[in-house]
Parts: C-alpha cells; structure tokens; sequence
C-alpha cells in the first residue's frame, strides 16, 4: 500500500533561518505529477539555509530523486550524510547519482557551430562519397547485367521473344515520330544560324558541311539519346519500380526466377536495337531540315545539296555517330533498370527514382559524348 508524499511546513527556532520543511511519504513515478507543482512552490519558499528533514521518506525511485535534487540544491546533497543522518545509504547514493548526471547534463557544452568553409567542403565530401556509390553500383549491375546476357544468348530457349517485341515497339517505333520532328527542326535551325554566320564571309555553302557533320557525328545520336534518356529510361524505372513496390520482384525470386532475365535483358536488348535505329532517323531528318532551309534561304538546290554532301562527307563520319549509339543504348536501359530496382515502397520513392534515373542517363550521356569527341579528334577521325 502506497503512501501519499507530503512536503510540511516546519518551525525552526532561528528566526533568520524561516521556516524548513519535514519531506515523507512514497516519492515515485506515480506522485510526479502532485509533487512537481509543491516541489516548485517549496523551493521558493524555503531559504537556502533552511533545516530539510527526509527521514519520514518510504519510497524513492529516480522520478522522486530528481524531484528531491531540485529542491534540495547542489550544496545539500554534499552535505546529506551530515544533515540526514537517518537516511540510508542507498538512497544517499541515489540522490547524489541523480543530482550528479543532472549537473552534468546542465554543464554539457551546445555542439559547436561548424564554419561555413566547413560546411561547403562537407557538402562537396557528401557529394563526391554519393557519386562514387552510385558509380560502384552501377558498374556492378553493369556486369550482372552483361553476365546473365551472356548466359541467356547461350540458351535460345531462353529467349523472350515476345517481351523483346513488345518493348521494342515502345522504346523503338512509339519514338519515331518525335525523333524525327525534333531533329528536322534542329537541322533547320543549325542551317539558319550557319547560312546567317557564314553568307557575311561569302560562304554560305559550307551551311551544308555544318549540317552534315554536326549531325553524322554530334547531333543525330545525342539528340536521340537524351531523348530515349527522358522517354525511356523513366519508363523502364517506373516500371520495374512499380513492380518492386507491390512486391512483384519478391514473388519472381520466390518462384525461382531471374529478375534481371525476365525484366532487364529484354529491355536492354530492345534499345540496343533501338536506339542505331532511332539514330539513322535521325541523322536523316536532321539532314533534310538543313536541306530545305538551304533550298529555301540560300537557293541551294535539293540535286545540289546531295550531290555537294556525297563528295565532301566521308563515311567515317556517319560510322563515328553510329560507334556510340549502342555504347549509349545500353547504360540508358541499366540505368533505368537499376533504378527502378532501388525503389523501396511508396509512390514518392518511384517518382524520385524517375527522376534520378532521367539525370543520370543524360549526365552519362553527355559526358560520355564528351570525352568520344575529345578522343576521335585527337585520333584524328
């Protein structure tokens, strides 16, 4: 049976001492809340010399310790042993631990503010450790990838044929229309700003040549790998993403089967044949934009323009452009692949994923066209 804490006034005979306090009854967990509003008052009322009698004390536990600190003070509870004799040992210690961790906890330092110098590097740190995960990762489903390829191509019972199909129709013929209308209007564009450029040094021209080049080597698979980057990509991740989010991927592995052959190989495989495809569309649109603005602009005739394009365009440079469609085909599919993979549950998680894997195959995309063009003019091709 518990015993109602009581805080009781107690008359001393020192008339500069006013007036102490005799303490008893259970000082638990259950009485914090009747205690913790006397504790509050008594600690106003009480000089800070005034006689505190514990003795009548039944029932001590941490909640009433830190009470009892409160009210006592710090110089108290290294005087206990002296001015409560009758209280025991135990609860001596008690008190005292009690009163200990909490000057601690007052007497802990505010972490200190990092500089903003500090902050900037440990930003770039964050970032240059996250790129190099995403790096790590993804060379990694690039040779699981490349690994469960090999192995299928090997076993032609293997083959989906009917997966293939279906997303080439997506990822291939959906694509052609919007392919084909973006890079004509480029061509027309490139050849408008040429013919304006170059009819101020009498050249107008070599507009043909801009054209030819920037799309056989540059424009014609760049345009069409950021394309397929934005299009296609997003679709393979949400895809795969929406799966893992209703456990689809979990039930495939618990029947024994490969997600990475049931759902990557037959993408990949659908834009490696894709996106050379899309491509030479391309590359063709793009040239005939730059054709009819030279008909019209700079009374060059179609006749003439195809027949300048076959004596001053080599072959080389339409096989530079082809060189880095599949290159680009298939880290676009991996991508969008691996991060549909990472989805983890929700409908924002898929959406951030779309995201992500849009920026990266475009980042990867752009630097990686970088660097061939860098390498083919150094190689001379």
């Amino acid at each position: 049976m518990t015993t109602a804490p009581f805080i009781n006034a107690l008359p001393l005979d020192r008339k500069d001492a006013g007036s102490g306090l005799r303490i008893g009854g259970d000082w638990t967990l259950a009485h914090f809340a009747t205690l913790e509003p006397q504790v509050m008052q008594a600690r106003q009322d009480v000089a800070a010399d005034a006689t505190i009698i514990l003795n009548d004390i039944n029932q001590l536990d941490t909640a009433g310790a830190a009470l009892l600190v409160d009210l006592l003070g710090e110089a108290r509870l290294e005087t206990l042993e002296t001015c409560s004799p009758q209280l025991s040992a135990e609860r001596r210690q008690l008190l005292q631990s009690v009163g200990h961790a909490i000057t601690e906890s007052r007497k802990t330092p505010p972490a200190p503010r990092p500089s903003s110098i500090s902050e900037f590097f440990g930003h770039i740190g964050i970032a240059v450790d996250d790129f190099l995960c995403k790096a790590r990762e993804l060379v990694g489903f690039f040779g699981l990838t490349v690994c469960t390829m090999l192995s299928v191509m090997l076993k032609p019972s293997r083959w989906r044929i009917t997966s293939l199909t279906s997303h080439l129709q997506q990822t291939g013929l959906n694509a052609v229309p919007i392919v084909a209308l973006l890079t004509f209007l480029v061509g027309a564009v490139v050849a408008f700003l040429g013919a304006t450029i170059l009819a101020d040094f009498g050249a107008s021209i070599y507009t043909i040549n801009l054209v030819a080049f920037s799309f056989l080597r540059e424009f014609g698979v760049l345009l069409t790998a950021i394309l397929m980057a934005g299009r296609t990509a997003s679709a393979f991740t949400a895809q795969i993403g929406s799966m893992k989010a209703n456990e689809e991927i979990d039930a495939i592995r618990t029947l024994g089967l490969s997600p990475i052959e049931l759902l990557v190989v037959p993408r990949v495989c659908a834009m490696l044949i894709a996106l050379p495809v899309l491509t030479f569309i391309a590359m063709i649109c793009g040239i005939v934009g730059g054709a009819m603005v030279c008909a019209l602009t700079l009374d060059i005739s179609v006749t003439s323009f195809i027949s300048i394009f076959h004596e001053s365009i080599e072959l080389k440079h339409f096989l530079v452009g082809m060189v880095k469609a599949p290159i680009f085909a298939f880290l676009i599919a991996i991508i969008g692949c691996l991060e549909g993979f990472k989805v983890t549950g929700s409908a924002q998680s898929v959406g951030e994923r779309t995201t992500s894997s849009v920026v990266q195959s475009i980042f990867v995309v752009i630097l990686l066209d970088a660097i061939f063009a860098l390498f083919m003019v150094e190689m001379g091709w």
